[in-house]
């Protein structure tokens, strides 16, 4: 376990203690230490009695623990909440953040919410609001600090010292724009402190700096901020006007969400599923999938039972065909996430899903004689029948071949129909390898050994 996973486990534990002892001016003292992102991170970890007495205890950090949490646990602060305690709280969140928050609030709420704001936050928040929530556009904080062209750095360096700390946080450059607010360039911050003061922004800027479109996917965003290791970007609309930028803080959370989104889709489950979430709502989520699972296994069973003479007559097949399934469910799995990864990442298309296909078809290949032998001679030991042996073996070779092959092709098959591959992947890639490796055995079983 890493130093930072110690540290957030010691915390609980603290806390618990704490709630557990009734020393609630401890708990105030320790939430005063913590930043936002710490204090959400430990109302997620308790259970729903205990995360009602914390988040009481929390209060001039309230509207920004609420931008940190899932969805589903900030759905339950929020509807404990009055309207005005809702307003106050997100008085004093940036206009990207506030965005956030406010879509998952009730009307009554927004409204109200809406109602607390100056004109000029309100127009702030209503320009970050007009682009759905995973593009650029609902990214991007419309606070940046702008700069022209023709003043020179001595200037811009009088202007930062009259902003001082309302220069907005992770500013490592500024954006230059010209009268109409169209984007011209970047003038990092190593520039302005290190060049000459009666230079121009015009003579240092940076001009190489593609801006982001605001209709951008999110998804993209983060990938381009990954490769050139970006603190923040600006963003522009199709006319090339500036609109807002993009901080890595924000990136930060929709890589960590693309991943989450990824691991728990696996199991059908949203990433934003609250762990301590009532028993029937878990209940009632979960209980689509297990449907889904069911129909599947039922296909599968029925296969089986169209051999049921087969395996009546020789009882070791019914003891090796779940082999075959397994191996083939766990090779075609391998394959998929890289898939699902290749496809999140924009790195598989069509265009070089051929060279894919056959290079997870020669690995599938190497592995099945590996592995097809070593079953088969455990197996001709186990039951002293070659057979037996020769027989599973080749049920495995077809199936780890078959579960190579869709591996790769389900997910890009699934992202073509606009079905998310992650949530639904894994239940058709177990239905094949199940069908096929339960075929190939029993089938190859009722040819040649019945």
């Amino acid at each position: 376990m890493n130093a930072a996973n110690q540290e957030d486990n010691s915390r609980l534990h603290r806390v618990q203690e704490m709630l557990d002892s009734g020393t609630m001016h401890k708990v105030s003292g320790l939430l005063n230490a913590l930043q936002p992102g710490e204090i959400a991170h430990l109302l997620e970890s308790l259970p729903l009695a205990e995360r009602e007495i914390m988040w009481g205890l929390v209060k001039e950090k309230d509207g920004e623990v609420l931008v940190h949490l899932a969805d589903d646990v900030l759905d339950d602060l929020v509807s404990k909440m009055d309207a005005a305690d809702i307003a106050a709280a997100a008085e004093n969140l940036d206009p990207d953040d506030l965005a956030d928050l406010i879509q998952e609030l009730p009307a009554t709420v927004t409204n109200e919410v809406l109602a607390s704001l100056d004109a000029q936050s309100r127009h702030r928040l209503e320009t970050v609001l007009s682009y759905p929530e995973d593009t650029a556009g609902g990214l991007m904080n419309v606070d940046t600090v702008t700069i022209r062209p023709e003043v020179t750095l001595d200037t811009v360096l009088r202007y930062m010292r009259q902003l001082g700390d309302r220069v907005p946080a992770s500013t490592d450059a500024l954006i230059v724009v010209n009268r109409d607010d169209s984007y011209l360039g970047m003038l990092p911050l190593a520039r302005l402190v290190t060049g000459e003061r009666s230079d121009t922004v015009a003579e240092v800027m940076s001009v190489d700096f593609v801006p982001i479109p605001v209709s951008k996917p999110d998804t993209e965003v983060a990938a381009r901020f990954e490769r050139h290791d970006l603190v923040s970007a600006p963003v522009i609309d199709d006319d090339g006007r500036l609109l807002g930028r993009i901080t890595i803080d924000d990136v930060v959370d929709v890589i960590r969400e693309e991943g989450e989104h990824q691991f728990m889709g696996q199991a059908g489950l949203s990433e934003d599923e609250d762990m301590f979430a009532p028993v029937f709502t878990s209940a009632r989520r979960r209980a689509i999938w297990l449907g889904v699972n069911l129909v599947t296994a039922i296909l599968a069973s029925w296969v089986i039972g169209q051999f049921q003479a087969t395996i009546e007559k020789r009882v070791a097949l019914a003891v090796l065909m779940p082999i075959v399934a397994n191996m083939g469910g766990i090779a075609g799995i391998q394959t998929m996430t890289l898939a699902i990864r290749g496809i999140a990442l924009k790195q598989l298309s069509l265009k070089n899903l051929r060279w894919l296909l056959r290079k997870e078809f020669a690995v599938g290949f190497l592995n099945s004689l590996l592995w097809a032998a070593m079953v088969g001679i455990i197996a001709t030991i186990w039951f002293n029948d070659t057979s037996i042996g020769w027989l599973i073996a080749a049920a495995m070779t077809i199936n780890l071949l078959f579960a190579a092959v869709s591996g790769a092709l389900i997910p890009m098959i699934l992202d073509k129909f606009n079905i998310d591959p992650a949530l639904a992947g894994g239940v058709f890639l177990t239905t094949v390898t199940d069908i096929v490796g339960f075929l190939a055995f029993l089938g190859l079983a009722t040819v040649f050994l019945i």
